[in-house]
């Protein structure tokens, strides 16, 4: 490899990105658009569970427990309801997402020292949503019984345990999200934009250009990729600083660690954006060809869905992707300052698959004189 050479082509493919009307903007604009959008946006977290109650005890009990159904930040009563059926409606119009019964004689069985049930339904429609409210709306009916409980001075009827959540405290899903988002940054940077530009040039002939010069091809290759290996690791500090200025939000453990992550990360989707281009001719066929990888990446690599939810045959698959062992290591090392020993399993995957991609570029890319 002649160094000479390679500083030159490295001068004109800087040159290149700075006059394209589209690149230098992407790169400025993806990472803050990604950061501070999705996380808001893609979010697990169930809030604002529309309730219908079906009041028929009528007392100053059940009315507090209305109303602190009601003060729940998690929580909103639709409306206190002498029927089933007309709470029922509320589920059938899509107005409310779960269904409390209050039985008659409640405070009544509770003062005699009974353990009255509730009637609780979820709307199934929205499965996660239904059945969380139908949990939030359990614990805000026990909260409210046992403080009415302790006001009449009797005993409460269940044991008080704590719960203590750990690594996330607040079990907020923008703290499992954020780390993992930089998947997404550097499959766009370090794999489509390289690819599109190497089959650009196939397209406009200037490839054709190349290959009569004495230029090597690695020379030639390592020209297209290694600005977009440079500002991935710039777009992961952006990502980074965005992730602590806008939702405080550090790593626990070594920053060297998330850099070495994205070092080989980028390694991985440079090696598969070249391999891909060498298989197309257009513009059109690479995108189709890096939409599939992207798809599968994001839906089975535990981006969006636990990968512990999945099928058996599923979390075997995923064993394949290699974005799996890039979100493991951030989440592990953002959530619980694991270190490169700790997750060497997942740095030796991410290491194998680079070796693999980039030999698969390297024995497909052709310098035709």
């Amino acid at each position: 490899m002649n160094a000479k050479t390679l500083k030159i082509l490295l001068k004109k493919e800087l040159s290149l990105m700075k006059r394209n009307p589209i690149i230098p903007r992407l790169i400025v604009g993806l990472p803050v658009l990604v950061m501070l959008i999705i996380p808001l946006v893609a979010t697990l977290d169930v809030k604002n569970v529309e309730v219908a109650v079906v009041d028929n005890d009528r007392t100053e009990l059940s009315r507090r427990m209305v109303a602190d159904m009601d003060a729940s930040e998690y929580l909103s009563v639709t409306g206190s309801y002498f029927r089933y059926d007309e709470a029922f409606r509320q589920v059938e119009e899509g107005r409310a997402d779960a269904i409390v019964t209050i039985p008659k004689n409640y405070q009544k069985d509770l003062t005699n020292g009974k353990k009255p049930e509730l009637d609780l339904k979820a709307n199934g429609v929205n499965a996660t949503k239904g059945t969380l409210g139908v949990q939030y709306a359990m614990m805000s009916v026990a909260n409210t019984v046992a403080r009415w409980l302790t006001e009449q001075g009797k005993s409460l009827p269940v044991q008080e345990s704590a719960t203590v959540n750990l690594y996330n405290p607040t079990l907020d899903f923008r703290n499992y999200m954020i780390p993992a988002l930089m998947v997404v940054l550097l499959i766009i940077i370090c794999g489509f934009l390289p690819t599109l530009n190497l089959v650009s040039e196939k397209e406009t002939g200037t490839i054709e250009a190349m290959n009569v010069t004495p230029v090597g091809r690695l020379e030639f290759v390592l020209s297209k990729l290694i600005p977009y290996w440079v500002v991935g690791i710039l777009v992961v500090t952006v990502g980074m600083l965005i992730g602590w200025l806008v939702y405080g939000l550090v790593p626990e453990g070594n920053i060297v660690s998330i850099y070495l992550a994205a070092i080989l990360f980028s390694l991985v989707m440079s090696g598969l954006g070249v391999f891909i281009a060498n298989q197309s001719a257009t513009i059109l066929q690479s995108i189709f060809m890096m939409f599939a990888f992207v798809i599968v990446f994001q839906l089975m690599s535990g981006l969006f869905t636990p990968i512990a939810s999945m099928p058996r045959w599923a979390q075997n698959i995923t064993y394949a992707i290699p974005p799996r062992y890039f979100i493991e290591i951030m989440r592990s090392v953002y959530l619980k300052g694991a270190t490169v020993a700790d997750l060497w399993v997942q740095y030796a995957a991410l290491s194998g698959f680079a070796i693999l991609f980039s030999l698969a570029a390297a024995m497909t890319y052709r310098k035709r004189v």
